[in-house]
């Protein structure tokens, strides 16, 4: 298991420079067929880790969640925003997750001294820096990932009862294949992204 005292390179370097409010982002839901793209912002304080923060999709369900719980008790400053498949369609997925992004670090009641987020550059008026694979890389974005994974999984699972037969419970959106053929035999619902499912059904459906 990867110990929350392994993720602290870049945060150490920063810290070095005089840098106190790290903020990690991330997101998570670029890929789904249906449902929001999610965006985290979390400072955490650096000085007591908590152990078996990592990667939110290398942490089981169960654990995932209670460190949710966790990390917004011990945040110095959190948020997380959502951007829904109407704003994705309209947008397109790379901006929708920017904007939604940059609304997530907005949205923070303190202002970091920098942040650090999973590969994409930000329009914010904080020193930004990105980090391919950065939810696996650093402590400050892998708590930003699991606060966001947490959020949309329970949001997609509440669409689940909404919307039955498309599996969002434990697709949360993707395009598996039991989800797909939903899709074709059903018809689309309104939290399906008419942007990504052209290939399956028509959008205007």
């Amino acid at each position: 298991m990867v110990r929350a005292e392994e993720l602290m390179r870049y945060e150490r370097e920063l810290m070095a420079e005089g840098c106190r409010l790290i903020c990690g982002v991330d997101e998570v839901g670029r890929g789904p067929l249906a449902g929001p793209v999610t965006c985290a912002a979390v400072i955490m304080p650096l000085d007591s880790l908590i152990e078996g923060v990592n990667d939110s999709k290398k942490v089981a369900k169960k654990k995932r969640e209670r460190l949710a719980e966790e990390i917004k008790l011990r945040a110095i400053a959190w948020s997380v925003v959502s951007y829904d498949n109407g704003k994705i369609d309209e947008m397109n997925i790379l901006n929708a997750t920017r904007a939604c992004m940059a609304e997530a670090v907005n949205s923070l009641s303190v202002t970091p001294d920098v942040v650090i987020v999973d590969a994409l550059k930000l329009d914010i008026p904080v020193r930004t820096f990105g980090i391919v694979h950065g939810d696996a890389l650093s402590y400050s974005i892998a708590a930003a990932s699991i606060l966001a994974k947490v959020e949309r999984d329970e949001f997609m699972q509440s669409m689940d009862e909404r919307y039955p037969g498309y599996g969002f419970s434990s697709n949360v959106g993707y395009g598996t294949a039991a989800h797909i053929a939903a899709l074709k035999e059903l018809g689309p619902t309104p939290i399906h992204r008419r942007t990504f499912i052209g290939h399956f059904v028509k959008a205007d459906e």
